[in-house]
């Protein structure tokens, strides 16, 4: 399987109507603590929005919720991972991705036979606050040669000045979030990150 190199993560279809019309390919719709109703409604807007642009739509924890709107990719954290029923994620045909930031949540991570597998912080993140340090280009390489031939997802702390590194040193793909969605003109800093990527596609 082969990921857009820019991965854009954000918290509601509102970002995804904004911003994937761009040229956005790849998008991961991150909502943390909301009602079922609201994100049953967040997820089947943001997959017409995508389905309407060519854009593959992950599915952030929610992975029921996701086999019920139709939707065919769902990303889990170690704590989501550990209590999902696999078993139902792959008999619905949903491709599946995880998050990972040690040796241990590797191990699990590739016991669930992924179709990715992220690692991070690469560098210091202001997304949430985190036990771990940052990882860095060369444990990047390492988790690379680990889950090869999976892709492997960068996230923590990109930006498009640091991609040539990131890419240089085994991620398939760069997520990104505050960089973006932080940023004074959000649209202008996609298309940055479209231009910078570009080589990579």
């Amino acid at each position: 399987m082969k990921l857009d190199p820019f991965y854009l993560i954000v918290d509601s279809a509102g970002w995804i109507e904004r911003l994937v019309p761009l040229g956005v390919k790849l998008v991961q719709l991150r909502i943390k603590n909301a009602a079922e109703g609201a994100l049953r409604v967040e997820i089947r807007r943001a997959r017409e929005i995508c389905g309407r642009h060519g854009c593959q739509l992950i599915v952030n924890d929610y992975w029921r919720l996701a086999i019920e709107e139709g939707c065919d990719f769902v990303h889990l954290g170690q704590e989501d991972l550990a209590v999902a029923d696999l078993g139902e994620i792959r008999r619905a045909g949903l491709k599946l991705g995880v998050s990972t930031h040690d040796e241990a949540e590797l191990g699990a991570a590739l016991s669930a036979r992924p179709d990715y597998v992220a690692l991070g912080p690469i560098y210091p993140t202001i997304l949430k606050k985190m036990k771990w340090a940052p990882q860095g280009l060369d444990r990047l390489a390492e988790w690379k040669r680990r889950v090869a031939p999976l892709p492997l997802v960068a996230i923590g702390g990109l930006n498009p000045e640091r991609l040539p590194g990131v890419f240089e040193n085994g991620a398939s793909s760069a997520a990104v979030v505050t960089d973006i969605t932080l940023n004074p003109d959000p649209e202008a800093r996609t298309r940055e990150w479209l231009a910078a990527t570009a080589a990579w596609r």
